[in-house]
């Protein structure tokens, strides 16, 4: 069974992560969570933002991340979400450093792993549009 519990609009920017986190946890709190889970949710969620921030600076429109909490029987949900105003991806060819910011976002993927229990990424290649799901679940 799925319950809505908050739904999240705020600028692509790092200034906004503290925002989504402090949502986060007091949401997962209010589930049940343990620290040491609430602690680990914080970093995978500033890691995911800032993944989607930084996909959000290959786009030519401005963006804004949308973050809807639920949680089911067993697990608080995080989905962020990257909304452009009908941004494109910059050419690729055009970023010169391709390989590596690709390196960087399977790191940065892998880090998030560490610390959520499912973790799903969604990449549109010809739109550069990021959907990320992390999934933290309560214990038994």
């Amino acid at each position: 069974m799925k319950r809505d519990l908050a739904e999240l609009k705020i600028p692509a920017s790092a200034a906004f992560i503290p925002v989504a986190k402090r949502v986060a946890v007091t949401l997962g709190g209010q589930l049940g969570l343990s620290l040491v889970d609430l602690d680990e949710l914080s970093i995978a969620l500033t890691q995911a933002c800032d993944s989607a921030i930084e996909a959000a600076r290959n786009m030519d429109a401005p963006a804004d991340l949308k973050l809807n909490y639920f949680a089911t029987n067993r697990a608080l949900v995080v989905d962020v979400d990257l909304i452009t105003n009908e941004g494109h991806l910059k050419v690729a060819a055009a970023m010169p450093d391709a390989e590596a910011q690709a390196e960087l976002q399977r790191l940065a993927y892998e880090m998030i792993r560490c610390f959520v229990d499912d973790f799903r990424p969604e990449v549109e290649p010809r739109t550069g549009h990021v959907r990320f799901r992390m999934v933290k679940y309560l214990a038994s």
